[in-house]
C-alpha cells in the first residue's frame, strides 16, 4: 500500500520530486513563498503571520515592532511596558545600576523604567535630618520633611512626638529644651 500523494498547499498539485513540509503543510520548493514578497523563502527560518510564511526581510519592514531603548527591529521575544516595545536584553534600569527589569516591578519617571533603589536615590523626597530618601510617611515641618526617626530635638535628641515644639536655627526643639 503506497503513501498518499503530497498535494501543494499553493497551487494544489501532487508534489512529484522535492517536497518542503512547513506549517503543517506541504509546498513545492518554488511556491513556499513570502505571502507578502511573493519570493520563495530558501532561509532554514522563517516568520509566520497570519498562518502564512513571511520572510525575514518582509517580517522587519512590515511587522517587527521597533525597540523604544535601541530603536532596531525587534525580531524575538518583545516586552511591553510603559505603552512601548523593548528587546528583553534592551528593557533596564534608566539608572545607574542598569540591571535588567524584565520580570520585576518598575518605576517610571520621564518615559525611563527604574529599580526601586535607584529610583528612591534619584528622585525621593530628602530628609531635613538625615539626607536619605523618604521612602515611607514622612513629617513635613519647618518647610522641609523629616523621617518620623530624625525629627528630634536640636539640643537633647529626643524625638518630638507632640504636636507642639519651639524652633532654633530652623531645627526642632522640644518643650523641654525650650523653656
Amino acid at each position: 500500500m503506497s503513501e498518499p500523494a503530497s498535494v501543494c498547499h499553493k497551487c494544489n498539485e501532487v508534489i512529484q520530486q522535492r517536497i518542503i513540509t512547513a506549517l503543517g503543510k506541504t509546498w513545492h520548493p518554488e511556491h513556499f513563498v513570502c505571502k507578502d514578497c511573493q519570493k520563495p523563502i530558501t532561509d532554514s527560518t522563517f516568520n509566520i503571520q497570519n498562518g502564512e510564511p513571511v520572510c525575514s526581510d518582509c517580517f522587519v519592514q512590515n511587522y517587527s515592532g521597533t525597540c523604544f531603548g535601541c530603536k532596531q527591529p525587534i525580531l524575538e521575544r518583545t516586552i511591553k511596558a510603559m505603552d512601548q516595545s523593548w528587546h528583553e536584553e534592551c528593557f533596564v534600569c534608566g539608572g545607574p545600576c542598569k540591571k535588567p527589569l524584565v520580570g520585576t516591578s518598575f518605576y517610571e519617571r520621564d518615559g525611563k523604567p527604574y529599580c526601586r533603589v535607584d529610583f528612591e536615590q534619584l528622585f525621593a523626597a530628602r530628609c531635613a535630618g538625615c539626607g536619605l530618601p523618604i521612602t515611607e510617611n514622612a513629617i513635613v515641618a519647618l518647610n522641609a520633611k523629616w523621617h518620623r526617626e530624625c525629627f528630634k530635638c536640636k539640643k537633647c535628641a529626643s524625638a518630638i512626638t507632640a504636636s507642639t515644639f519651639a524652633v532654633e536655627d530652623n531645627k526642632p526643639l522640644c518643650t523641654a529644651c525650650s523653656g
